[in-house]
């Protein structure tokens, strides 16, 4: 690998095609380079080319001075206490923040929506970033300041390193960085994004890497302090205590930024919940219910329960049955999370993978809702709110990949099993394909079969 700012063709490439963008996305005219069309500019690599088309389609303006603020100091203080990220900030902080205050860099540590949530490192550095908003708080996604390492590796899902002119806002130039995805050590989820940002140095050869080695040492810990507070968990004897008395104490604070409370629906019969850090297999009916209150945090009433949940007219008995059935083993798990009724209602925040996937989508990061994305939800639920939702997520994946997806994203789609006859989604691949790629042969041969199938 080398320094991405040598040599100097790449910045004059980048500067070049900043000639060609408006204040608010690229120039109407003579080529359309940024606007989803074939012309390249050389020297400029293909990832900054394809980041590019997306900040412009998200209406990033390249001449905006600095990234928008959205937390402010209340929230962010509260926020990241409870993040999942904040029980590893140790480890980043011996592994990057502190060796970084004598080399004139900063290190950010930011969620899994493109938010900073702390940034330490050299001071004179902080007071420079603070001009363009490079603070805590402050929204670094694609969609808000278009390409710079935060926003564009979790739009990636990898590992990147942004050079000087190649960040879509001009600010930004006198600036280069690197950043690397942290994932959920247990459910592969995206909770965040680690960065390193300055000038030359932040780009140098070893840099990635060692982003790359301190976010598996992280990811490690995690799941080392994840264990030893489960174990701790079993050898106490389970007291029931209220959401409100949590709070007063400060409980919870601890677990929660150990673990995120999830649900995991995605390409499973059975759901998996997890709470505090046990996880359970539920039935197929308790993993329905759960998926409806936990897209309706609101409440349900038992016959809009009973509705979404049974075909034809809905058995609010039958429903009462099963509640007490999912409320006994919800309870082991957790004692706090035990739904209550009039309406159903959790009485705490339950991240399903479908909320994932659908926030992802919501903000233009496809590459990460391909990756959470297991297949279908509950595929063999015949639940008329489950398949309203499963309709819902598929579709909406679906036309992302087919609206601003690459070749390879396309191809990642169409090996999932409801894709399996997806005639427009690989003829969407072929023209992306280069001429001589050896994956055309086995895209033209699926789509050849598949034609045949319809004409007989």
């Amino acid at each position: 690998m080398t320094n991405l700012l040598q040599p100097e063709p790449r910045q004059r490439a980048a500067l070049a095609g900043h000639e060609r963008l408006g204040g608010a996305g690229p120039k109407q005219g003579a080529d359309d380079s940024f606007g989803g069309g074939t012309p390249e500019i050389p020297g400029l690599r293909k990832l900054i080319r394809e980041s590019w088309q997306r900040s412009a389609g998200f209406k990033a303006n390249p001449d905006n001075p600095a990234a928008p603020l959205a937390l402010d100091w209340a929230e962010l203080e509260d926020y990241r206490r409870q993040h999942p990220l904040a029980a590893i900030m140790p480890v980043i902080n011996k592994l990057l923040v502190q060796p970084s205050h004598d080399s004139g860099l900063l290190v950010a540590v930011g969620d899994e929506v493109g938010r900073l949530l702390w940034v330490d490192g050299d001071p004179a550095l902080q007071r420079r970033a603070e001009g363009m908003m490079f603070v805590p708080g402050a929204d670094w996604s694609e969609a808000s300041v278009g390409t710079s390492a935060p926003g564009t590796a979790l739009a990636l899902g990898r590992g990147i390193q942004i050079a000087g002119a190649e960040h879509y806002q001009r600010t930004v130039h006198p600036w280069s960085c690197t950043a690397v995805p942290f994932h959920d050590p247990d459910s592969g989820a995206v909770l965040g994004v680690v960065d390193i940002t300055g000038t030359d140095t932040a780009v140098a050869p070893h840099t990635l890497s060692l982003v790359e080695a301190t976010v598996a040492a992280a990811q490690a810990q995690l799941r080392v302090e994840r264990l030893q507070h489960a174990a701790e968990l079993a050898r106490k004897p389970v007291r029931r205590r209220s959401p409100a008395a949590g709070a007063a104490h400060g409980g919870g604070a601890a677990e929660g930024s150990l673990y995120r409370n999830s649900l995991q629906l995605l390409g499973r019969d059975q759901a998996l919940l997890s709470l505090g850090g046990r996880t359970v297999a539920l039935s197929a009916r308790h993993s329905e219910i759960l998926a409806l209150l936990s897209t309706h945090p609101e409440g349900l009433t038992a016959e809009e329960l009973g509705l979404l949940l049974y075909p034809g007219e809905g058995s609010t008995i039958t429903l009462r049955a099963e509640m007490v059935r999912l409320r006994k083993v919800v309870q082991q798990l957790s004692p706090d999370a035990v739904p209550g009724s009039r309406p159903y209602r959790l009485p705490i925040d339950l991240v399903p993978d479908t909320g994932q996937v659908l926030s992802c989508l919501q903000r233009g990061a496809h590459r990460i809702a391909l990756e959470i994305y297991r297949g279908e939800v509950l595929p063999r639920s015949e639940a008329p709110g489950i398949v309203e939702l499963r309709a819902r997520v598929s579709s909406l994946l679906r036309e992302a990949v087919l609206t601003d997806g690459s070749a390879e994203s396309l191809l990642k789609y169409a090996a999932l099993p409801e894709a399996r006859d997806d005639v427009g989604i690989r003829r969407a691949a072929l023209r992306l394909l280069p001429p001589r790629s050896p994956k055309r042969a086995a895209v033209v041969a699926d789509i050849e079969r598949l034609e045949a199938e319809l004409r007989a």
